[in-house]
């Protein structure tokens, strides 16, 4: 295990280079050039005199190599310089938009941990029954529903017209309520069946049969064993989609002015603000890094057989 986890840890080494290339890359990738979006942020006419300065003060004049040397060793501390249109530090601005992801991302893991999981459980228990019929249609309706289309519809039902709920904002529980629910749905629907069909092969498993032989009861049989076993292919798909959050589900924060990095990451490409994208991409993948480095952790810790191969 020790071993396994170490190689995985190597392996994120020369992933992040490559983040790091394509992160710096990026100024001279996008349409446009830096030089221009700065002047254009800053309201100064692109002259001839202005672009050349602009350059200089960004840097861009300097041999490739060494602007990369120098990106890059500010980069491993999160330094991006100042963002282009706010004029902020982006280390702060992309941390902080982060922050305000991150509870909403918890938020939702909390809503699908707490409703998927019984779902799953009690319709693979109750298979075929009426309780999985009606599972079955929520978690199909669930996946039909893209936040685009259910967002606007709690914010008609339950802000407009119940007045439940705040339209917009962000600082409470009540304000969290709706975009929560609305980033978790399709992961409720998804995780619920997902258990659910994982929990009925593992119960038509040797050991099961044994265990029932020797007249343990099915509840004990369901959490004590199979439960365990059953919950590393919803753990798996789980530390990708959790990363997805983490970037920030932007139309649900657009729609609900949740001051999120996934809305942060659209003002700054809209405004063409190449600091702000640079940290953002940063950022984000050394998250989508980790988690799946958590991810098949966990999941090697749950399944005996895989830790055993290794």
């Amino acid at each position: 295990m020790l071993k396994y986890a170490v190689k995985r840890i190597l392996l994120i080494i020369p992933i992040l280079f490559l983040v790091s290339v394509f992160a710096f890359g990026l100024v001279r990738l996008m349409p446009g050039n830096a030089e221009m979006a700065f002047l254009q942020a800053a309201g100064i006419p692109p002259s001839d005199e202005a672009l050349e300065h602009a350059a200089e003060e960004l840097g861009l004049n300097r041999p490739i190599t060494e602007q990369y040397t120098e990106w890059l060793g500010k980069a491993v501390h999160l330094d991006f310089g100042e963002s282009f249109t706010s004029h902020k530090v982006v280390r702060e601005e992309v941390l902080g938009a982060l922050r305000n992801t991150a509870i909403l991302a918890g938020f939702s893991t909390l809503l699908i941990l707490i409703i998927s999981v019984p779902m799953g459980v009690l319709s693979a228990v109750r298979a075929d029954k009426e309780l999985d019929h009606m599972n079955r249609i929520l978690a199909f309706l669930g996946s039909s529903m893209p936040s685009f289309w259910l967002g606007p519809l709690l914010v008609q039902l339950f802000c407009l017209k119940l007045g439940w709920f705040p339209v917009q904002g962000f600082g409470t529980l009540r304000h969290l309520i709706l975009p929560g629910f609305t980033m978790a749905v399709l992961y409720i629907a998804t995780y619920s069946r997902t258990l659910r069909n994982s929990l009925l092969e593992n119960m038509n498993r040797r050991f099961v049969m044994y265990s029932r032989a020797r007249g343990i009861s099915e509840k004990k049989i369901v959490m004590n064993h199979v439960l365990r076993t059953s919950l590393i292919p919803a753990v798996t798909t789980f530390g990708v989609n959790f990363g997805h959050m983490m970037a920030g589900t932007a139309i649900v924060e657009i729609l609900f002015s949740w001051p999120g990095i996934g809305r942060l990451c659209v003002g700054s490409i809209t405004s063409r603000d190449y600091p702000m994208i640079q940290g953002y991409i940063v950022v984000i993948s050394v998250i989508f890094v980790l988690v799946n480095l958590i991810t098949d952790l966990i999941t090697v810790a749950l399944d005996p057989q895989m830790r055993e191969s290794l």
